[in-house]
């Protein structure tokens, strides 16, 4: 059973400029956080090696004619699951075509333990994944409400919206699917409560310090409210 809602970084924990984002001291800033995972991009370089970098470069140079991706200094997923298969819920995005070898075979080698989704904006990539392997946890991202009601006809178990597009309509509608509803980038605590109040199943947020505070603290907070109630001998027999 997963926390509710999962508490994710955004490519790790981005509040901090001396971290850099999608590095593996960035993922595991947002675990020290109390963030119950994180998600992070995978593309393409060369020799068909998978590197975590948001952006269609890195330092200048096109990351799909990157060949050494250790000079560079960037991770690779192998090097993601390898560290973090174990402790954290993985969000893997797909930027690119063409990693669905690579990305099925490192998942095989280190199955997440916490749970995980590959995600993409691309349909096709979603498509191509679970053509090759259907017990793959698949997620479609949205950011524009037309491209919204395309998660019906993809087989897809999380469905991942910007905050901003999400109603508790969509939450009520997404779970009657029987799917998962993640959302994205949520950084204002006021919206982070408002969300979780709606039944979102996980947050992912830059501010991975003020997410914990605002979601997984309230809910210790109660819990220990709860307890007390228990404890006390003006408590209802029963209780």
């Amino acid at each position: 059973m997963l926390p509710r809602p999962l508490l994710l970084g955004h490519r790790g924990a981005r509040a901090l400029s001396s971290v850099p984002e999608n590095t593996l001291p960035s993922f595991e800033l947002a675990l020290s956080h109390g963030c119950d995972g994180f998600e992070f991009d995978v593309r393409l370089a060369k020799r068909g090696c998978a590197v975590i970098c948001h952006d269609a470069e890195f330092r200048g140079v096109p990351v799909s004619q990157i060949y050494d991706a250790q000079s560079m200094n960037l991770p690779t997923l192998q090097d993601v699951l390898r560290k973090f298969s174990k402790q954290a819920f993985l969000d893997i995005e797909i930027k690119v075509p063409g990693l669905a070898s690579e990305v099925l075979l490192a998942i095989s080698e280190h199955p997440p333990e916490r749970g995980y989704v590959v995600s993409s904006f691309l349909p096709d990539v979603l498509t191509d994944l679970n053509a090759r392997e259907d017990s793959i946890p698949l997620g479609f991202i949205v950011d524009e409400r037309n491209n919204l009601p395309h998660w019906r006809d993809l087989a897809v178990q999380y469905v991942i919206p910007q905050h901003s597009l999400v109603t508790p309509e969509l939450v009520q509608e997404v779970h009657e699917a029987d799917r998962i509803l993640l959302t994205w980038t949520v950084n204002d605590a006021r919206r982070m409560r408002l969300l979780a109040t709606w039944g979102v199943d996980g947050i992912i947020s830059d501010q991975t310090e003020l997410l914990v505070k605002t979601l997984r603290a309230r809910a210790t907070d109660h819990e220990a409210q709860a307890a007390e109630s228990i404890k006390s001998p003006d408590s209802p027999s029963g209780v």
